[in-house]
């Protein structure tokens, strides 16, 4: 077990390094093992979604065999799953009929769960707001609704100009991008550290001792 351990860490560092490596150092031998190594990948990253969709599947299946409560909604879920399926590998994702399907309803049920979650995001502003009353409650409750009723417009007003065009714009285009960016450097960071620790041997997330 420990010298399995050990040829993983080994596996793992030598092909992290050669990655790496082959960024900064333009051999030709090293660029190919480079882009070698990320379709590959590529590869098990996709096989791991197909996993990952058959589990899915197969749960859904599952329920519908067993009748249990919501069996009917799984059997739709897996006959949309398998239409959409054969549908996209015989017609090809850039037909027609594929991008209908999507602005049919992808986009409607994308567009209802943002409306649910813009909902419950004023409520649990309210929620907060009621349990702690502080300045960090009060600007996150006038945030939300202030994006709310800039994005959406009124019933008999309209948009409201000020709100829609200066005022919400600001606030999603610099303070929340500004709040994005900051955690997407966080996640780069981190990311950037735990691939150092793998490399290092420190980190053996693969099951090494």
């Amino acid at each position: 077990m420990k010298l399995k351990g050990l040829f993983s860490t080994a596996i793992a560092i030598a092909t992290g390094l050669i990655v790496l490596v082959g960024y900064f150092v333009e051999l030709p031998l090293l660029v190919n093992l480079r882009i070698t190594i990320l379709n590959w990948a590529i590869i098990l990253a996709a096989l791991a979604l197909f996993i990952g969709l058959f589990n899915l599947l197969a749960v859904h299946a599952d329920k519908v065999r067993s009748k249990k409560k919501g069996g009917f909604y799984s059997l739709i879920l897996i006959l949309a799953m398998l239409v959409t399926l054969a549908l996209g590998l015989w017609l090809r994702p850039d037909h027609s009929l594929m991008a209908m399907i999507f602005n049919a309803f992808q986009l409607p049920v994308e567009a209802s769960l943002m409306a649910m979650l813009v909902v419950t995001l004023t409520y649990a502003s309210i929620r907060l707001l009621r349990r702690r009353s502080n300045l960090i409650s009060v600007i996150f409750l006038v945030t939300a609704l202030l994006i709310l009723l800039g994005s959406a417009p009124l019933p008999f007003i309209g948009s409201l100009p000020i709100v829609s065009d200066m005022i919400r714009p600001f606030i999603a285009q610099v303070l929340a991008a500004a709040g994005a960016r900051g955690i997407l450097i966080g996640v780069a960071l981190g990311a950037l550290t735990t691939g150092l620790r793998v490399l290092f041997g420190a980190e053996r997330p693969y099951g090494g001792m």
